[in-house]
């Protein structure tokens, strides 16, 4: 489609994506005659590349012909017959196309002409120029002086005038976009993949290209260029006169979103989400409530047939989704948390922020769950510390425990078994412990509470390095056994030679010799096993090993 205003102006052909592509000059009569036709070559000003590049170089062409004249119109430098109404239908044409309020248009312009005629009347002149907003007419003065429409055009360098407005409109274009998206932040948006690098992808918005960093995709997803991508957006920022929007598929807002999009009562408000944690790729956990008792939280985010979690499932590209129902007793809200693991007791240690879980034997890996997911997203879910240990470990934890605390100067047995009821396990427990809830507990000064805790600290990072030892140790031995497996199964068995081979010993030789090895096998793992036990050499108990410390593998 060609377009064009009347006079001498710019033609150009408006493409399916709304591109400009340059055609030619031309002069056009009324009804959009054309008089006659140049190449595009013929000015500079076809090289803008936009719509508002055109929109405002038709404006410059105004700006010479608009001033303080009649209604009627004027003619302009280029012999063209204008009319005020025009400037306000182009102000209204990038105000339509650019999302921008009129005032801040009028506002740009009138900067930037004042900018660009300081520049050619002198700094420190004293330039005023207003454009009224009704009729669109153009007033200068200089100091006290009312500039004449003919001085300004000769003064006020056209191609100068175009850059500065169209920096001032997309300052106020990206300002625009900043409020819009800057309200958008965890609110879930849809756009297309325009380009897939190494570090990011391009994501195609309305108005603006955001991008999605690979440290915020879902681990495991790929990217084509034009396909549709949902993600929440994470960061809006200026940067010179573009904007950055940066999106995120990882965050527990993302899974929020999709959650009222996907269920209706989370929308309305009737289901609550309490809480979700979430480990991108591998596993998440979300807390729901109901505010109607006629509810299920539980079988309305499920779904019929579980179809409602299946889509949310199939967004998070297969990420495993367990739904919790929420409590505000801890003491049912932590085994909702870590189900479908069987817990016995729950024992709160308030003072420590930690959750002793006890478990069977047969639940205890169920309870931790494959890496540690389990455990950790219910401690993140419920917001405490959570250790899973079976009821032998408990015991022999807490008699190690009394035993160790015991043996620290200035420490009574009274004191040393209130530590215990506090969920003070180890060494590094105590060495953390704020020394002023320590002298209420003991009723000791300050300066014995310091030392007990010093005391701690010391045998906390002995307990540390005699378990790095035993660590390094076992590492060694399964490297030793696994070389040695290799090269029994690589190695050619050796030819029986029956001439030199002694004679088979008796049984009760073979008997004998085993239980000697056996013997000496039973001394070494004796004296080798628990590195925190006083017999060798820590002197009390071993740092037991909570959530915080699991090392994540993912």
């Amino acid at each position: 489609m060609l377009i064009g205003l009347p006079g001498q102006g710019f033609v150009a052909v408006i493409c399916r994506r709304r591109q400009i592509v340059p055609v030619g000059w031309a002069r056009f009569g009324g009804r959009g005659t054309i008089l006659s036709l140049g190449p595009a070559e013929a000015c500079s000003e076809m090289r803008w590349p936009s719509a508002l590049g055109h929109v405002v170089g038709r404006f410059v062409s105004l700006f010479h012909s608009v001033s303080t004249v009649p209604r009627s119109g004027t003619e302009g430098l280029d012999g063209s017959t204008m009319n005020p109404d025009e400037l306000l239908r182009i102000v209204d044409v990038i105000h339509r196309d650019k999302s921008i309020d009129k005032e801040v248009i009028f506002q740009s312009i009138e900067a930037a002409l004042v900018s660009v005629a300081r520049k050619r009347f002198g700094e420190d002149e004293n330039i005023t120029i207003s454009i009224d907003r009704r009729d669109g007419t153009i007033t200068g003065y200089r100091g006290d002086e009312l500039l004449d429409p003919a001085q300004l055009a000769a003064r006020i360098g056209a191609q100068a005038a175009k850059q500065v407005i169209i920096q001032k409109i997309r300052e106020a274009e990206r300002d625009a976009l900043f409020d819009e998206y800057s309200d958008q932040i965890n609110q879930l948006v849809s756009g297309t993949v325009q380009k897939v690098e190494a570090r990011a992808v391009i994501v195609a918005l309305p108005g603006v290209e955001a991008i999605l960093p690979r440290s915020e995709q879902i681990p495991g997803e790929s990217y084509q260029p034009g396909g549709r991508v949902r993600a929440v957006v994470a960061e809006v920022s200026k940067q010179g006169i573009r904007l950055r929007v940066v999106l995120s598929r990882t965050r527990i807002s993302f899974v929020a979103r999709l959650f009222e999009q996907e269920i209706p009562e989370v929308a309305e408000g009737v289901i609550e989400i309490k809480s979700i944690a979430r480990e991108p790729g591998y596993r998440a956990k979300v807390g729901v409530s109901s505010a109607d008792s006629r509810v299920d939280c539980v079988g309305a985010c499920v779904g019929v047939r579980g179809n409602r979690i299946r889509n949310i499932v199939e967004e998070l590209a297969g990420e495993r989704i367990d739904i919790v129902r929420w409590d505000d007793d801890l003491l049912v809200l932590i085994p909702n948390a870590l189900q479908p693991a069987k817990v016995e007791e729950v024992i709160l240690c308030q003072m420590m922020g930690r959750a002793i879980v006890l478990v069977p034997e047969d639940q205890l890996s169920l309870a931790i769950g494959k890496w540690g997911h389990n455990v950790r997203l219910a401690s993140k879910l419920v917001g405490w510390d959570i250790e899973i240990m079976t009821r032998p470990e408990l015991d022999e934890q807490l008699e190690q425990a009394l035993m160790g605390f015991a043996s620290l100067e200035g420490v009574s047995e009274e004191l040393a078994d209130r530590l215990v009821s506090e969920g003070f396990l180890s060494y590094e427990d105590l060495s953390v412990i704020e020394p002023e809830d320590l002298m209420e507990m003991s009723g000791l000064t300050i300066e014995q509470v310091n030392h007990i805790i010093e005391q701690a600290e010391a045998k906390a990072e002995e307990a540390a390095q005699v378990a790095a030892e035993e660590r390094r140790r076992q590492r060694q031995r399964e490297r030793e056994a696994a070389a040695a497996a290799a090269e029994g199964e690589t190695s050619p068995t050796p030819p029986l030679d029956f001439a030199d081979s002694s004679p088979p010993e008796s049984p009760d030789a073979a008997v004998t010799q085993n239980e000697e090895e056996g013997g000496e096998r039973e001394d070494i793992a004796t004296s080798e096993s628990n590195p925190g036990s006083p017999e060798s050499g820590a002197g009390g108990p071993t740092s037991a090993t909570t959530v915080k410390d699991m090392p994540d593998q993912t």
